[in-house]
Order: structure tokens, then C-alpha cells, then sequence
């Protein structure tokens, strides 16, 4: 099988929570993505023929592949996500972007609660109808060194965002406090039974929680409202992935520095995802919280998009300058999306694994 990397390196789930954990100083940079998306998957899959030996009648076909695909990446986890986490948002715009994927886009203005008949008609996921069966297929066939990690644990104000619609939200906070209240009361009690679900297993080393609360200056409504109605359910998530000795990681975009120390002090996050270099780039973030919490990712995804080479290599070098040695693991400030250029992505794993070398 061809290679783009220059040092090949074996999957190491248990060095990369230790690392992560702050109980050692890594022996090479460890890799981690909140998501890696299907154009780039298939890009990558046809490219260096990882499907080779699978069978697509195979009806764990596609976990089969995820594994084959982060081995040959270098990562150490795989993401798995819960059957029956879903909330439907139908009149959500969608479009078809470049690869053919269907994009889906909130609505800011309207959702489908946005009053009490909405909110009682809502088809609310029942965590009693969690489906695990994918989970459960990993814990018996993932290799003994990788792990998996669970995502969408943990959105409770987007997802209010979105199923009430923005513009509706910032209004129904002063006209409706009580309804907002109630919606991420209920998302919040469905994301902390999503935590003990996924917690449950062996495999899963760690819950990666998303919930993008800001936006290019500051968080997309008060602090205050935040920390009074959103932050108490991430806390009881946090406390339940901890109760099972799993560490609970918050993605958030945005600048929401006015709520990190909340998020470490209080809700007790032991990492934080999403940087973007106009915002916080992720060296000075480090700086700030790399003693307290890991830092996950922080290469800007638009100067990955944009760059050159010899600048890819050049801005991974400065990162981990900073940021390696300590708890850190290399990626994306917000996810391989389907429009990263795949040559682009491939330059920043190989600039990472020659790191120290």
C-alpha cells in the first residue's frame, strides 16, 4: 500500500489519554479530529486503496473501513456516535455542496419549538432507545491499541438554537424564559444520559462534547444566560462521564473566553476543542490553559484551505513549539470538512509524525 508519510507510527490509545491526562510527556505528537468528513474519507480511500480486503455486502462495512482509514491516518481513537440521538429540525435549508454531500443549514429565525403545543408535539429522543449495537460491535473487533471516543454528548445551547431558531431564542429569553428553560432542560437531561451511555464502555477513553456558544468577538448571547441555563447541564454531563474515570471534552467555536473559567473551574472540562487563528490562536490559548486542561487541535482550517506547503509545514513547526510536550494533540481547529484540499491535510499529518524525528 503507497504512503504519503515520511515515519509511520502505531496507533497508541492509552499514551494518548495519559498524555492527554497530563501523566506523561509524549514520546511523538498524537492526533486528534472532531470529525473527518466523507468527501475527504473517499478521497483518501481511493487514493491509497483501503478498502482492500473489505467487502461492502459486509454489514459492518463501514466500521471495518473507519478502522483501516484512522490506522492508516495515524490516529489512536475512533469516533463513535450513539443510535438515536437525533433531532429533527425539518425545515432546516439544504444544499448540495461540491462533493455532492447535502449540507444542512440552521434556521436562525424559526424551528419547531417555539411554544408550549411545539414543545409537547416534539418527537424528544428517548434515552431508554439509545441504539449502542455500533458501540458494542467496536468494544469486540477495535484493536487493542486504539480507543474510541464518544461525540454529540453535550449540545444543549445549540441545539436549542436550532430547534427554536436563533432570532426566536434571543426573544424568548426576555418573553419566555420558561420555555427556554424548558428545552434545555430537556436536551440537557437527554445529553447527560447520552454521557452515562457512552461511559459505560471500556473502549470509549474519553466523551468529546460539542456546543458552539460564540462566535468571532464573544459568545452568541450573555454569559450570564449561559452560565445560568446551558453550563449546569455540561456540568452534570462532565460529572457523569467522570464518575466512570472518563475525562469530558467541550467543543466550542467561537470566543468564549468570558466562560472559560466556568468551563474549568466549575463544569470541570479536562480539554477544549475549536480554535481559530483571528479569534485565539491555539498557542495562546495553550499559553493561557495548557497547565490545567488539554488542548485539542488549533490549525485554522481556513490556512490549511489556503496555504502552500511550505507554509503548512512551517505553521504545524510553530504550533507544536509551543504546544508539544504538554497536553496537546495535533488537528484541525474545527474538523477535516469536506472542503479541505486532501493533499493539504495529508502535509500537516506528515509535518506532525516528523516532529522530533
Amino acid at each position: 500500500m503507497p504512503t504519503p508519510f515520511s515515519v509511520q507510527v502505531r496507533p497508541d490509545a492509552a499514551a494518548l489519554l495519559e498524555v492527554l491526562a497530563g501523566r506523561r510527556r509524549p514520546e511523538r505528537v498524537h492526533f486528534l479530529e472532531s470529525h473527518l468528513s466523507a468527501a475527504v474519507k473517499e478521497a483518501l480511500v481511493a487514493r491509497f486503496g483501503l478498502e482492500a480486503g473489505l467487502s461492502r455486502d459486509d454489514p459492518w462495512f463501514l466500521q471495518r473501513r473507519e478502522i483501516l482509514v484512522h490506522r492508516f491516518l495515524g490516529y489512536d481513537a475512533v469516533k463513535v456516535l450513539l443510535g438515536g440521538l437525533a433531532f429533527p429540525v425539518p425545515d432546516a435549508p439544504k444544499a448540495p455542496t461540491e462533493s455532492g454531500d447535502l449540507r444542512e443549514w440552521a434556521n436562525e429565525r424559526r424551528g419547531p419549538v417555539t411554544n408550549w403545543e411545539e414543545f409537547e408535539r416534539y418527537p424528544w429522543p428517548d434515552p431508554a432507545k439509545f441504539d449502542t449495537s455500533v458501540i458494542e460491535w467496536y468494544e469486540r473487533n477495535l484493536p487493542e491499541d486504539m480507543g474510541l471516543f464518544g461525540r454529540s454528548a453535550g449540545s444543549v445551547f445549540a441545539q436549542t438554537a436550532a430547534l427554536m431558531g436563533m432570532e426566536t431564542l434571543c426573544f424568548a429569553l426576555y418573553e419566555q424564559p420558561g420555555l427556554v428553560k424548558a428545552v434545555a432542560d430537556r436536551l440537557g437531561g437527554i445529553y447527560v444520559a447520552a454521557a452515562r451511555a457512552y461511559a459505560q464502555f471500556r473502549r470509549i477513553g474519553f466523551i468529546l462534547a460539542g456546543d458552539d456558544m460564540g462566535f468571532r468577538s464573544g459568545t452568541l448571547i450573555s454569559p450570564e444566560a449561559l452560565r445560568e441555563v446551558f453550563l449546569p447541564w455540561h456540568k452534570r454531563a462532565a460529572q457523569a462521564a467522570h464518575d466512570a474515570g472518563k475525562p469530558y471534552f467541550l467543543h466550542s467555536c467561537g470566543k468564549v473566553d468570558a466562560l472559560m473559567p466556568d468551563l474549568v473551574n466549575d463544569v470541570k472540562i479536562d480539554g477544549k476543542h475549536s480554535f481559530e487563528d483571528a479569534i485565539t490562536p491555539v498557542e495562546e490559548f495553550f499559553r493561557a490553559w495548557g497547565a490545567r486542561i488539554a488542548v485539542l487541535g488549533g490549525f485554522d482550517v481556513d490556512c490549511l484551505c489556503r496555504s502552500d506547503e511550505p507554509a503548512i509545514r512551517r505553521r504545524v513547526r510553530e504550533i507544536l513549539a509551543v504546544c508539544q510536550g504538554g497536553r496537546y494533540a495535533l488537528g484541525m481547529g474545527n474538523s477535516v470538512a469536506d472542503y479541505v484540499p486532501p493533499e493539504n491535510y495529508l502535509i500537516l499529518l506528515d509535518e506532525g509524525r516528523r516532529w522530533g524525528r
